[in-house]
C-alpha cells in the first residue's frame, strides 16, 4: 500500500473501479507521499488535503452504489498557481496576489472534476509564469528532484517536479514559450502544450493570450491521454477554443506503424545543443530506423529573430495584462489613507518582483507610440512568417524532431542573473507558442552525471494524436518505470 504513489494513474483508476482500492486510501497514500517529500522540492504553495480526502470519500460511495464514475476516477490532479480553483488561492507565486482566493473554476478544473479528478493542491512557479527556472516566486525556488542544488526549469516547476517526485501522477501547467516542455525536459516527465485553442484558457490568469495554453504533466503517456482529453474542447466562455473532432487515443503498435509517419529531422538545431544532449538525441532518432518511417533532415529559416519576436509579443501582452493589478481594480489591498493617488499606484506596483517589473517596462516600452511599428509589428510579421515555414514543412512532414532544452539543468542561482541567457534558452520551445502548433517533450535520457533532457515533436495544428502516437512508441522501447527507480 506505501507505495501504491509510484503506480501510474492509468493503472489505479481501474483498481479503484473494480474495488481493489478505494479513493480514500490511495489518496492518503498521496497525501503521505506529499508532506513526506516536498519540503526536499517545494513543489507545492496550497495543498488541498481535507477536500481530497472529502472528496474521496464521495467517490467511494458512487463506487459502492454501483454509479458511473469518471475517466479519472480518484486521481489527485496537481493545478499550477495561475489556474483558478474556487476556494483556493491563486497566487501566480506573487505577493501581489498573496491573499487572493478564487471565487470560481477554469473550465478544465469543472471538467476535471466532472471526470471525478480530485484537486490536490495548487503548486508553484515563477510569478506569473515569467521565467525558466521556477526560482522567481516569493515562496522560494522548485528544486530538481534528480538532484535538489538544480532548477526544475519554468514556468510549471511545481507541476513538473511534483509529478517527476511521485508526489502525484498528474498535473497541469500553462505553456506560454516553452513552461510545460522545459520543467519536463528538465525533470525526466511528459509535457504537452496543446494546438492553440484546443484547451480553454477560462480561468487561467494570463500572461501572453495569444500563445499561452494549459497543459498535461505525467510521468506516462498512458497517463498524458486521458487527462487531455478531458481538458480539450470547445468552450462558450473561451471563443478562441473549437470543436475537436475525436478524442485521442492509445494505439495499438501495428498501428502506429502501418500510419508510416513522415518525419522531419531538424539536425541544426540538434547540433547546436550541448554534447550530451545531441549525442542523446541522436541515439533516440536512429531508434526510429527501423521502423516504416520516412526520416530527413530539414532546417528553419527566419529562427534568428525567432527569439527577438515572442519576447516583444510576450513582453507587450505581458504590459497590458497586469496593468489591472493597481490593487484597485486588482490586487494585493492596502490601506491607501495618506497617499494621492500616483503614491498609492507606485506603492502597490512595487509588490511584483523583479523580473515581472522588468517584463512590463519592455512592454510598454514596445507599446508607446513611435515604437509600435519599430518593434511590436515587425514582431508580428516575423511571427506570420515562422508560421508559414512550418507550414510548408507540415506539407512535407508529420512531425519535426529537435531538442527541447539546448541545455541540461543548471545550478540553483546560476544563471538567473542573466536574463537574456536566459530567455536565448528558450529558442527551441518558443517556436511551437509562436506557431500555435502542439508540441511534446518526452524523457530522452540522461547526461553522465545524472541529469535528464528531453526530446522535442512539433506536429501540424490538431494533430495531437501522431504526437501521442510517436510518445507511445518510444515508451515501448524504454520503460518509463526504471527512470524512477531511484526517486
Amino acid at each position: 500500500m506505501s507505495q501504491l504513489f509510484r503506480e501510474p494513474a492509468n493503472v489505479i483508476i481501474n483498481r479503484i473501479k473494480r474495488g481493489e482500492l478505494t479513493a480514500e486510501e490511495y489518496i492518503s497514500v498521496i497525501i503521505d507521499r506529499i508532506n513526506n517529500m516536498d519540503t526536499k522540492i517545494n513543489s507545492f504553495i496550497t495543498k488541498n488535503f481535507e477536500n481530497a480526502i472529502k472528496r474521496s470519500r464521495e467517490i467511494d460511495k458512487k463506487i459502492q452504489k454501483g454509479e458511473k464514475t469518471g475517466v479519472l476516477t480518484g486521481i489527485p490532479v496537481g493545478i499550477k498557481d495561475n489556474i483558478s480553483v474556487k476556494g483556493l488561492k491563486n497566487t501566480c507565486a506573487s505577493r501581489m496576489l498573496s491573499n487572493y482566493i478564487s471565487t470560481y473554476d477554469a473550465t478544465v478544473i469543472e471538467h476535471i472534476k466532472s471526470e471525478d479528478g480530485i484537486i490536490i493542491g495548487k503548486l508553484n512557479m515563477d510569478e506569473f509564469g515569467m521565467g525558466s527556472t521556477s526560482e522567481l516566486s516569493p515562496y522560494g525556488p522548485v528544486r530538481n528532484p534528480w538532484n535538489h542544488e538544480y532548477v526544475a526549469g519554468g514556468s510549471s516547476g511545481g507541476s513538473a517536479a511534483a509529478v517527476s517526485s511521485l508526489q502525484i501522477p498528474i498535473s497541469l501547467g500553462s505553456d506560454t514559450g516553452g513552461s510545460i516542455r522545459c520543467p519536463a525536459s528538465f525533470c525526466s516527465v511528459i509535457g504537452l502544450k496543446p494546438t492553440y485553442g484546443s484547451v480553454s484558457r477560462n480561468g487561467l490568469i494570463s500572461y501572453s493570450n495569444s500563445m499561452e495554453q494549459i497543459g498535461p504533466i505525467a510521468r506516462t503517456i498512458f497517463d498524458i491521454v486521458p487527462i487531455l482529453n478531458t481538458i480539450s474542447g470547445e468552450d462558450r466562455m473561451d471563443n478562441t477554443t473549437v470543436v475537436l473532432k475525436s478524442q485521442y487515443r492509445i494505439k495499438s503498435l501495428e498501428e502506429i506503424l502501418s500510419s508510416k509517419l513522415r518525419i522531419g529531422i531538424l539536425s541544426e538545431l540538434i547540433e547546436t545543443s550541448e554534447a550530451q544532449i545531441m549525442n542523446g538525441i541522436q541515439e533516440k532518432i536512429k531508434v526510429l530506423e527501423k521502423f516504416p518511417f520516412d526520416l530527413e533532415d530539414t532546417r528553419l529559416g527566419i529562427l534568428d529573430f525567432a527569439v527577438a519576436a515572442y519576447y516583444i509579443i510576450a513582453m507587450a501582452e505581458a504590459s497590458s495584462n497586469l496593468s489591472r493589478f493597481d490593487n484597485i481594480r486588482y490586487g494585493y489591498y492596502s490601506n491607501p489613507e495618506g497617499y494621492d493617488w500616483r503614491s498609492y499606484f507606485a506603492k502597490s506596483r512595487s509588490l511584483f518582483g523583479d523580473e515581472v517589473k522588468r517584463r512590463i517596462l519592455l512592454g510598454s516600452y514596445v507599446l508607446s507610440a513611435g515604437y509600435f511599428g519599430k518593434y511590436y509589428a515587425k514582431a508580428q510579421i516575423v511571427r506570420s512568417r515562422i508560421r508559414n515555414e512550418f507550414e510548408k514543412l507540415f506539407m512535407k512532414y508529420d512531425v519535426l524532431i529537435l531538442p527541447t532544452m539546448p541545455v541540461l539543468p543548471f545550478k540553483l542561482g546560476e544563471r538567473i542573473s542573466n536574463p537574456v541567457d536566459l530567455y536565448n534558452l528558450d529558442l527551441f520551445t518558443i517556436l511551437a507558442n509562436l506557431t500555435g502548433f502542439p508540441a511534446i517533450s518526452i524523457p530522452a535520457g540522461f547526461s553522465q552525471e545524472g541529469f535528464p533532457f528531453g526530446i522535442q515533436f512539433i506536429a501540424n495544428a490538431f494533430d495531437e494524436q501522431k504526437l501521442i502516437d510517436l510518445a507511445v512508441l518510444f515508451e515501448k522501447e524504454f520503460d518509463y518505470k526504471e527512470r524512477f527507480e531511484s526517486i
